[in-house]
């Protein structure tokens, strides 16, 4: 059986995804009037999704089935052929993926340029094209490289790339990974060093993905750099801290009062769910996971 690492990277390699903009109210227009209604009142405060990439011992339609009953708007890390899918249950697809190259090989790498700059020319489009809006990105591992060649190369890459992303209106969002457990040698492995790319290439157009897992693990003081730092945050995920698993009162994130310090920043984006299940039934701990995060 993979570890957790592997199952999101051969995940993340196979699948394109989208993130659309729709609000939770607009998105259920088209739900099929023979499923499962809503099942819970969500206060409306977060926009709820979940990653394809834990439940998939489920089926795309199963998952949008429950996903919709549950009162997420969308899911993330679902590509392209699953979309029309979403569409019947009026979900969006929530972070767009397939144009990196993997999690190692990234922009910091001047020898990626041209691959990822070809990738990411071809998706952009099909990404604005769908009604999309987010794109995901990594950094790359360190290879030898120190902070500042590894902020000077993703610059350069990037912002060859900023104008298209401009002109579609699509968000490239970088994800915040840990280098301790899961991911070794990643390089966007601090908030800090993310914060300075997306002021080095000043654009709306680039964000963070704040995984709370992933910077709990590498940094903690989660809530105050929330706060301190929610203008460059594009998107979150979740997961219990240790494990990556259930976010219930067995780990020690307190995540209702996360939710409320992303809530009180004026957060209109996505909090995906990124836990891997260890409870004989995992949509219980998913619908679980969503009404501690409903704040």
């Amino acid at each position: 059986m993979m570890d957790s690492t592997n199952q999101r990277r051969t995940a993340l390699k196979g699948m394109l995804a989208g993130a659309a903009v729709l609000t939770a109210t607009g998105s259920v227009s088209c739900f099929a009037a023979d499923e499962k209604k809503t099942t819970y009142a969500l206060k409306g405060n977060i926009n709820h999704s979940v990653c394809r990439w834990c439940f998939n011992n489920l089926s795309v339609e199963e998952l949008c089935k429950e996903a919709r009953a549950m009162g997420l708007v969308g899911i993330d890390l679902v590509g392209p052929k699953d979309w029309p899918v979403l569409k019947k249950y009026g979900l969006a697809s929530t972070m767009c993926n397939g144009a990196e190259i993997s999690l190692t090989e990234g922009w910091n790498h001047p020898q990626y340029h041209a691959t990822l700059l070809k990738n990411y020319s071809d998706m952009i489009p099909q990404v604005a094209k769908a009604g999309y809006k987010n794109l995901i990105c990594f950094s790359g591992n360190r290879m030898g490289l120190d902070d500042e060649t590894g902020l000077k190369n993703c610059t350069e890459g990037l912002k060859k790339l900023l104008p298209l992303a401009e002109k579609h209106k699509v968000v490239l969002v970088m994800e915040l990974l840990n280098s301790k457990v899961n991911h070794p040698d990643y390089q966007c492995d601090r908030t800090a060093w993310g914060v300075e790319l997306a002021k080095r290439l000043g654009s709306e157009n680039f964000k963070l993905l704040y995984d709370i897992y992933h910077m709990q693990v590498d940094e903690g003081n989660v809530i105050q750099t929330i706060r301190d730092n929610h203008q460059y945050i594009g998107h979150y995920h979740t997961a219990g801290v240790p494990g990556r698993h259930e976010i219930d009162d067995s780990q020690e994130l307190n995540y209702p009062a996360i939710m409320r310090a992303i809530k009180d920043t004026g957060f209109k984006g996505y909090v995906a769910q990124e836990f891997i299940p260890t409870a004989k039934d995992k949509l219980a701990s998913l619908r679980q996971a969503v009404q501690i995060c409903d704040v």
